[in-house]
């Protein structure tokens, strides 16, 4: 048995049959209503057969006024008889070959598009610091607001569970909501939820608690975490590590570790827009395979909770470095697995690699690669990429595989058009 084939057992008592997940990517395939429609059930059931121990969803958001993008699948209330059977259906099918399939729950916070809420609710009046005007001013939340906040993440995790999911994943990463509160340069509140570290925190710790008492104590409760958000005065990897042994003590069964925000994307490969030199972790980061490997060795030594770590795993050697090292108990895949479907069934066979497709996917011809230097193509070509794993997810969903002819060029119309209509 290999490191990647080992089965993992949670706090809660679930043991997870392999160390490999599928983590979790943005689908955009939900209805117009936030309910699942057959091609995400599909796309799910195509990836259960592909041997993860465990499927991530993407973004299930408590708020359908704070979408992480159009097509986002949503539970802010009960929900009604359709939607408890697409839920069902999703999770039948996710869970179709005796995997794992979690749901990750979240509320975008400010990062929500001003085409979906002029302006959207977030710990305070910061507007997000991108150019193009997609993002309004945010309205500070009141403490009512909050509580109902609270309430909504457990609800949503109560139905999923009731729905046939078998875990969920508190998004408290990436800029959203529960990372907006976590920081103090978007957290500049004065009452019981802004100020101390303790203070930034409690929204999260209050909602870990809230699932927790919705779901049981058998079933898995997971959080997803920035180990830094990669900018001054934000929060940083000392905090990071207070939280995350906060989030042990109150009952976490995995603890996912990220980084990076809207405003300095490390989750997509993106060169920063600010230093990072006061962050306190290995150069050695930037540059390794697994991106976010460093911060969670550090980390080890601060929780006992299992690790997983996602972000530039690709090659079968970095993964068991990983996990013979420590730094992670569990390893996510993404945007392989939005074209090769079965690349843990691969991995567990023996595959030593799995494709890489990045370096194909320019909005620029080979001779003009010397532009990509410029930071605007560079971020406008990474932006263009992401958005052909977009229609890659849509094309498995929809067709049964990922496309073979589509180019960056055609995905990016076709997701520009859906967004438009």
């Amino acid at each position: 048995m290999t490191a990647l084939s080992e089965p993992l057992l949670l706090p809660c008592g679930v043991q997870l049959p392999n160390r490999l997940a599928k983590a979790a990517m943005t689908e955009g395939l939900a209805d117009l209503r936030g309910v699942p429609p057959p091609a995400l059930t599909q796309l799910y059931r195509i990836w259960s057969e592909g041997g993860a121990g465990m499927l991530l969803t993407g973004n299930v958001v408590i708020d359908h006024y704070h979408l992480e993008r159009p097509g986002n699948v949503v539970i802010d209330r009960e929900p009604d008889e359709a939607r408890r059977l697409a839920l069902a259906n999703w999770a039948t099918a996710a869970t179709s070959a005796g995997n794992q399939a979690w749901v990750q729950i979240s509320h975008a916070g400010r990062q929500t598009m001003k085409t979906v809420t002029p302006h959207p609710k977030a710990p305070s009046a910061i507007k997000l610091a991108l150019p193009g005007g997609q993002f309004g001013v945010p309205v500070a939340l009141t403490a009512d607001e909050i509580e109902d906040i609270v309430r909504r993440f457990a609800l949503a995790a109560r139905v999923v569970q009731e729905a046939g999911f078998t875990g969920v994943q508190i998004h408290a990463a990436h800029g959203y909501l529960l990372s907006q509160f976590l920081s103090p340069r978007t957290n500049q509140r004065t009452d019981q939820w802004g100020g101390s570290l303790e203070n930034r925190a409690r929204l999260l710790l209050d909602i870990v608690d809230a699932t927790r008492a919705a779901v049981g104590p058998e079933f898995p409760v997971a959080v997803k975490l920035n180990s830094a958000d990669f900018q001054k005065g934000g929060f940083a990897f000392e905090d990071s590590l207070v939280v995350a042994r906060w989030l042990a003590d109150h009952s976490v069964d995995l603890l996912e570790v990220s980084g990076g925000t809207y405003e300095q994307p490390k989750l997509l490969g993106l060169e920063g827009l600010e230093p990072i030199e006061e962050q306190a972790v290995a150069e050695s980061t930037l540059r390794r395979e697994a991106y976010f490997v460093d911060f969670a060795l550090a980390m080890r030594e601060a929780v006992e909770i299992p690790l997983m770590v996602t972000g530039g795993f690709r090659s079968r050697a970095a993964m068991e470095q990983a996990l013979d090292e420590g730094g992670a108990a569990l390893i996510g895949l993404g945007r392989p697995m939005c074209v090769q479907t079965d690349g843990p069934k691969r991995l567990l066979d023996g595959a030593q690699e799995l494709p890489r497709f990045e370096q194909q996917l320019s909005l620029l011809p080979s001779w003009l690669s010397f532009l990509n230097g410029i930071g605007l193509i560079r971020t406008l070509s990474s932006f263009a990429t992401q958005y052909w794993f977009y229609a890659q997810l849509a094309a498995i969903g929809e067709e049964g595989k990922a496309r073979d002819d589509l180019s960056v060029f055609s995905a990016t119309r076709q997701l520009m058009a859906q967004q438009r209509g």
